[in-house]
């Protein structure tokens, strides 16, 4: 027997395909399913958790601290977090002299500004969030300079 020509414009779905279909997939789903179910949770889990790693490498924390840090201004507020810790170690060192000191004293006071205004930003429209952010990452990066001259990076 010939098979027909494919005429152009032709159902390649038709009614008796998709009958067939389903009744192809009552047969194997109850056996398919099973098998497969536990494979596509352990893979989302591992997508997830390679997700995470990448949001955290990206933001400089722990996967530990991802939670802490959220939003649109999740990367400034890390930035914040980082330049604090920094601040607190320059407080704590046995070389810092007293200028040092006060710089880290006064630098954690602008932090805390600087991490509410960021907080404050989350709900605003988006051309003032953003020239929030401009302006804090600016700030930002005036401390962290001062910070590493100090620490003698």
């Amino acid at each position: 027997m010939a098979r027909k020509a494919k005429v152009e414009g032709e159902a390649r779905f038709t009614p008796k395909r998709a009958k067939n279909a389903v009744a192809v997939a009552k047969v194997l789903g109850p056996a398919v399913i099973p098998v497969v179910a536990p494979l596509a949770v352990r893979a989302a889990g591992v997508a997830r958790e390679a997700y995470d790693r990448y949001q955290a490498r990206k933001l400089g924390v722990s996967v530990d601290q991802l939670g802490s840090y959220t939003g649109r201004g999740a990367a400034r507020h890390a930035r914040i977090a980082g330049l604090a810790e920094g601040c607190r170690d320059l407080q704590k060192s046995d070389k810092a002299s007293k200028a040092d000191t006060e710089f880290a004293q006064g630098a954690l006071g602008t932090l805390e500004q600087l991490s509410a205004s960021v907080r404050a930003a989350e709900r605003m429209p988006t051309a003032r969030r953003k020239s929030v952010h401009r302006a804090v990452a600016g700030e930002l990066e005036r401390l962290e300079g001062q910070l590493l001259h100090r620490l003698g990076i």
